[in-house]
C-alpha cells in the first residue's frame, strides 16, 4: 500500500498536536482531510479555517458521504477509547485503520530521517532543527510537537529530501520510525502507565537509539554506544563554552569534532534550551549545514508556543510552560529565578494524568516548593480514570510552602487576582492554556 494513494484521510483525535501536523501535511499534497475531536479548541478552530473538516460528536452519522474503504484511510491515537463507536465503525467495516505513528513511520521511511526523542526537549529541539534547515534552504519537511512561533504551525515544509520527526516514546511509538540521525535530549522515567518500571523507559530509548542507522547525537550524561555528546561546559564533542548573556540573551561558542564556531547567539531563556539549541546545531553540523546559516537561524528562532512564552505586562511578568514531568516543571522555575533574581513569583501549576501524579508525587512537591506561592488546579484525566487517593489535595500536602491551595480551572482567575506576585507562571499539558489569554486581559487591564 502506498499511504499517499487515499483521496480521504480520516482523523480520529484530530485535535492532537501530533495528529494535526500530519492533517496539513495531506492537505497540503491536495488531499481531503475530515475527522473527529473530543473537544473544540484554538488549533481545532485554526485547523478547520485551513479546510480540514472537524466535527466533535462520536456518531458515525456524522462521517462524511463518499468515504469509501477503498478511498479512505484512517488515523487515530492511542488515546482514543477503544469504545469509540467512529473507530470501531471503520474496523467492523473493514477500512484500512493505523496508528499516527505507523502514518508517520511510513511518510518518513523513504526520506532522510532525522528523529528527535527524549521525555523533555523534543519538540523545542526539533523545532530548532527544522528552522535551521529551513533557513539553510535544504528540502526538508519537519513534523513536529507545538506550534513553532516563526511559522504559527507545527509542520515546516520545504521538500521531502530530509524530514525531521519528533520521535515520541509514549506507546513505544518512536520504534515505527527509520531514523539515519537521530537525537536524544534526556530518558527520564515517564509513562509508567505505560512502561511499569523506570528502567523499561530507558530500555525503550536504548531500542530507539539502536535503530538509528547512521549517527546518533545524545546529550552529555546520557549513557549510549558510538553517539556523538553535546552540552554546555560539559566536555562533549559538541560543547558549548564561554557563556555569557547580551542584552539579555546568551551567546556562546561551540567547538565541534572538527573545529568551531563562534559567537553562537540564541533568543531562547534557560539553561536547558541552551542544551537543544546546541543538539539541533551538532545535527546541522554534521550534516554540512554552513556555519552561517546556523548562526543566521538560531538568532532568528523565537520558540514555541506554550514552551516559557514570556509577557510583559504592566509592571508584571507572566509565563506560560507546557511542563508537565518534575524535570521540565524545576527547568521551568529555576529558569524564572535565572532571569528574575528576588521577584516574588506565583506559580499555577495543572497535573496531567493521574498516574504521572501518582508515580512523581514527591517531585513534583520538590519542584514546586521552589515557589513562593502555588494555586494548583485540579488533575487533568486526559484519557485515564480517577484513582482513589490520587488528587490534588493529595499533592498539595506534599508541598512545602504558607502560601498554597487547591482551585478548579473555572475558578482559577479569581484566585489568581487575589495573590500578589511579580511574576507569574503557568504550567501544565492540560487545558490550562484556556486560561492564557484571559489572563493576560486581565493584566492589560490591571
Amino acid at each position: 500500500m502506498n499511504i499517499l494513494d487515499k483521496t480521504y484521510y480520516y482523523f480520529i483525535g484530530a485535535g492532537g498536536i501530533g495528529m494535526s501536523a500530519l492533517e496539513r501535511f495531506f492537505l497540503s499534497l491536495g488531499k481531503n482531510v475530515v475527522g473527529y475531536d473530543k473537544t473544540q479548541t484554538e488549533l481545532t478552530s485554526q485547523l478547520i479555517l485551513e479546510g480540514i473538516n472537524i466535527h466533535f460528536e462520536d456518531n458515525i452519522d456524522l462521517i462524511p458521504d463518499g468515504i469509501t474503504k477503498e478511498n479512505t484511510l484512517v488515523i487515530y491515537t492511542p488515546a482514543v477509547p477503544k469504545d469509540h463507536l467512529e473507530l470501531n465503525y471503520f474496523l467492523t467495516n473493514d477500512f484500512k485503520v493505523m496508528k499516527r505513528s505507523e502514518v508517520l513511520g511510513e511518510i518518513t521511511r523513504h526520506t532522510y530521517n532525522i528523529g528527535v526523542a527524549g521525555t523533555h526537549g523534543k519538540t523545542t529541539t526539533s523545532s530548532i532543527l527544522g528552522h535551521i534547515l529551513k533557513v539553510a534552504n535544504v528540502e526538508c519537511t519537519a513534523f513536529l510537537g507545538g506550534i513553532a512561533e516563526n511559522y504559527d504551525s507545527n509542520i515546516i515544509l520545504n521538500g521531502s529530501k530530509y524530514t525531521v520527526a519528533e520521535a515520541d516514546e509514549f506507546d513505544r511509538s518512536f520504534l515505527k520510525l527509520s531514523p539515519k540521525l537521530a537525537i536524544i535530549t534526556s530518558d527520564d522515567a515517564d509513562h509508567l502507565d505505560i512502561y511499569g518500571e523506570r528502567d523499561e523507559v530507558k530500555k525503550s530509548f536504548q531500542e530507539f537509539g539502536a535503530i538509528v542507522e547512521e549517527k546518533l547525537f545524545v546529550r552529555k550524561g546520557l549513557e549510549f554506544n558510538n553517539a556523538y555528546t553535546y552540552g554546555v561546559d560539559a566536555d562533549a564533542d559538541y560543547n558549548a563554552y564561554n557563556v555569557r548573556i547580551i542584552e539579555g540573551h546568551y551567546v556562546f561558542d561551540v567547538k565541534t569534532p572538527n573545529g568551531s564556531l563562534k559567537d553562537v547567539g540564541i533568543l531562547l531563556p534557560g539553561y536547558h534550551n541552551m542544551e537543544n539549541a546546541v543538539g539541533a546545531l551538532a545535527v546541522a553540523d554534521y550534516m554540512g549545514v554552513p556555519h552561517e546559516k546556523i548562526r543566521e537561524a538560531l538568532s532568528t528562532f523565537i520558540g514555541v508556543k506554550r514552551r516559557f512564552n514570556r509577557f510583559e505586562i504592566n509592571d508584571k511578568i507572566y509565563i506560560d510552560d507546557y511542563a508537565h514531568h518534575p524535570t521540565e516543571l524545576d527547568a521551568a522555575i529555576r529558569s524564572v529565578r535565572e532571569l528574575y533574581p528576588g521577584k516574588k513569583v506565583l506559580g499555577v501549576f495543572q497535573p496531567h494524568l493521574f498516574t504521572r501524579t501518582r508515580d512523581f508525587a514527591d517531585d513534583f512537591a520538590k519542584s514546586l516548593s521552589k515557589l513562593d506561592s502555588l494555586i494548583l488546579l485540579d488533575i487533568y484525566p486526559a484519557r485515564e480514570l480517577p484513582i482513589e487517593g490520587i488528587t490534588s489535595n493529595f499533592l498539595l500536602e506534599k508541598v512545602d510552602l504558607q502560601e498554597k491551595l487547591v482551585s478548579s480551572l473555572d475558578n482559577s482567575l479569581n484566585e489568581i487576582k487575589k495573590q500578589d506576585f511579580d511574576v507569574l507562571l503557568t504550567v501544565g499539558a492540560g487545558n490550562i492554556d484556556t486560561i492564557v489569554k484571559p489572563i493576560k486581559k486581565w493584566l492589560s487591564e490591571a
